[in-house]
């Protein structure tokens, strides 16, 4: 789980973390180290990096925000990891001025795609500084789930509009710039010569259910985790997941 203390934190981070967690795992046994160097591209103030120092890893955060950097380091200051975080200011464009090619074991690639001017170029970065044997964490919005949404407020004609978009906006006002299919998604991974290793829905009930039952419902949000938990691997759920999260290995990864 992501963060005990920010339980309502953990509907949008509990699925992600999960596999992560298990990615850093498998990455730990296989290469033999306990401490593995870990970058988090957009990072911003470190909801996923904090959470890998605390088990031990290194992990550099790069984020073209300086208030998302400074908030990065007071985090990793209260949870008494900051020698373990480092946070850069950049963005995928650019990632090679300021990380190093090759250097990690694990790159997180969460909440970029939306911005990058050419998402196949972020992937294709974040693929480039990996390691032999290196995995990626890729996470996006999802089409559906905001279709879904849009309906659901009675906004019709909006999410019709999103459906035919090729970004996969509602219109003018959307704060997204782009959003994904899974298809879409698993075609960037593969596109950039990784072996997809697994798919997950994100979100899937989160954004639906409203926010005073879960808070004064008792049970209610541990129920609710664990429905997204057991909704989250099954493709029939993805198409109208709020997020996409796709986990991409490296050949020598995924044969070892």
């Amino acid at each position: 789980m992501s963060d005990p203390s920010r339980p309502r934190a953990s509907l949008r981070t509990a699925v992600v973390w999960d596999v992560l967690k298990d990615a850093l795992d498998r990455r730990v046994k296989a290469t033999g180290r306990e401490s593995l160097d870990v970058l988090d591209t957009g990072g911003g103030s470190g909801k996923f990096a904090v959470p890998a120092a605390r088990l031990g890893h290194r992990v550099t955060v790069v984020d073209p925000s300086p208030n998302a950097l400074f908030a990065l380091e007071r985090r990793a200051a209260e949870a008494e990891v900051a020698d373990r975080v480092q946070g850069v200011q950049g963005d995928a464009h650019g990632l090679f001025d300021v990380v190093e090619r090759g250097g990690y074991d694990v790159v997180l690639c969460h909440g970029v795609l939306e911005y990058v001017d050419d998402p196949a170029e972020g992937v294709a970065n974040a693929v480039a500084s990996l390691r032999s044997g290196g995995v990626l964490s890729l996470l996006a919005s999802g089409l559906g789930g905001a279709v879904l949404a849009r309906a659901l407020a009675g906004h019709f004609t909006e999410a019709r509009h999103a459906l035919g978009d090729p970004d996969g906006r509602w219109g003018e006002g959307d704060p997204v710039p782009r959003r994904f299919t899974t298809e879409q998604l698993t075609a960037l991974v593969e596109g950039a010569g990784l072996r997809v290793g697994a798919v997950h829905g994100v979100r899937v009930f989160a954004d639906l259910v409203p926010g005073v039952l879960v808070d004064t419902e008792p049970g209610a949000l541990d129920a609710l985790l664990k429905l997204e938990a057991a909704a989250a691997e099954l493709p029939a759920f993805h198409s109208v997941a709020t997020q996409l999260h796709v986990l991409g290995e490296t050949r020598d990864a995924a044969e070892a």
